[in-house]
């Protein structure tokens, strides 16, 4: 058992509250690292990308920002979920959703997230 009572490989539980109204015709799909949904960090790196098509797919993905070559090589480490429930997870996301494809973002305090422009490292940290 690991952190908040659960096995390694669970994801930890959350109460899923609608938290976003996502109108944006392609989905509200996004890949997210094992490490925000299963250990807990908050997000601190996320980017939009062009939407994979015939997919519900939002272009976001979310990682923690610790994951190093090996971790993001493992497709076992990266799992699909509503945007909406990462928001569940991580509120500070919530701002940022509407941008644009291409758009990079990474955290820098506790609970504000700036556009990466590659002069600032990644604000790591875990839920409370």
């Amino acid at each position: 058992m690991g952190l908040f009572g659960k096995k390694k490989d669970e994801f930890i539980k959350i109460k899923v509250e609608n938290l976003i109204d996502w109108k944006e015709p392609n989905g509200e799909g996004c890949i997210v690292s094992d490490k925000i949904t299963k250990e807990g960090y908050k997000v601190g790196y996320m980017y939009r990308e062009q939407p994979d098509e015939g997919r519900p797919d939002s272009g976001w993905r979310f990682m923690a920002g610790n994951e190093d070559d090996e971790y993001m090589n493992n497709p076992n480490n990266h799992h699909i979920f509503a945007v909406n429930t990462i928001c569940n997870y991580d509120k500070d996301i919530i701002p940022y959703l509407h941008s644009e494809i291409g758009s990079t973002y990474i955290r820098v305090d506790s609970n504000k997230m700036k556009i990466d422009d590659g002069t600032k490292p990644i604000f790591i940290e875990k839920q409370n």
